[in-house]
């Protein structure tokens, strides 16, 4: 763990079963994150979830006692403009999203438009309804341009788990014949890249903490980064062999982190 740690610069978080269950920090995650400040480690909350806005996931992490001046917040969606920025600049967008992920869009300068837009955007939508699938197949059989925030089948919630983009994207498959052009999130590289731009390190220099092999892990072994895997949220040894991705080091939580210091 000490040589991981050293090579670290900046750590990035996934939120839920990795710092939180829910709404409840796991074990002394307040201290630990605060010894890492200490250490002199940079701290970015990264997270596939796009049905929130970066705000409120600040808001978040600031009523439970978790986020910190300094602290990044990162999500999918931030990638995915990062991305239409660089590849698809000055393009109106139909946005498949909540309603405050469309603000966030429209106050970063992105255009919306749901009469003629240029480019499809699929986000994770907790608002969906059939009208929006609707419109949103209609436009693929258009040939848009195809872009989804992340690939997350399923998002876990403390009722069980929910469709997430992935499923959506199974979907429009099957009723439009088509999968995403680009998908941005964790495990894809491009998110990897848009990380190192933002906070100007070199991905060999971060690590990737999760509890999700196939996302947290196997993104960062495509980027180069270090990783930890914690056994706190989706995965436990029993279903760890169902994945081939392999972590730089298990630690039961993240607060195991300096156990034996």
């Amino acid at each position: 763990m000490t040589q991981l740690y050293a090579a670290t610069d900046l750590f990035l978080l996934d939120l839920d079963g990795t710092v939180y269950l829910d709404e409840t920090p796991i074990g002394d995650m307040r201290r630990t994150l605060a010894r890492m400040r200490a250490d002199g480690k940079r701290l970015v909350f990264l997270t596939n979830n796009s049905s929130r806005t970066e705000a409120q996931y600040r808001e978040k992490l600031a009523r439970i006692g978790l986020l910190e001046e300094g602290d990044g917040v990162y999500t999918s969606a931030m990638a995915t403009m990062e991305y239409l920025r660089e590849h698809e600049e000055g393009k109106r967008l139909f946005l498949l999203g909540t309603d405050a992920l469309r603000e966030e869009f429209r106050a970063a300068g992105f255009a919306l438009d749901e009469v003629s837009p240029e480019v499809c955007v699929l986000a994770y939508d907790v608002e969906l309804t059939f009208v929006k699938l609707r419109a949103f197949d209609a436009l693929l059989h258009r040939g848009l341009p195809y872009i989804a925030t992340h690939p997350d089948a399923v998002c876990p919630t403390a009722d069980g788990s929910m469709p997430d983009v992935g499923a959506l994207t199974a979907l429009f498959n099957v009723s439009a014949g088509r999968l995403p052009d680009v998908v941005v999130g964790k495990p894809n590289k491009l998110m990897g890249a848009c990380l190192s731009r933002r906070y100007g390190v070199p991905e060999g220099r971060m690590c990737m903490v999760g509890d999700r092999l196939h996302t947290d892990i196997r993104f960062a072994n495509n980027c180069g980064m270090h990783s930890i895997l914690v056994l706190s949220g989706e995965t436990t040894p029993q279903n760890m062999a169902r994945y081939p991705d392999r972590a730089e080091l298990v630690l039961p939580d993240l607060n195991s982190i300096f156990c034996g210091d």
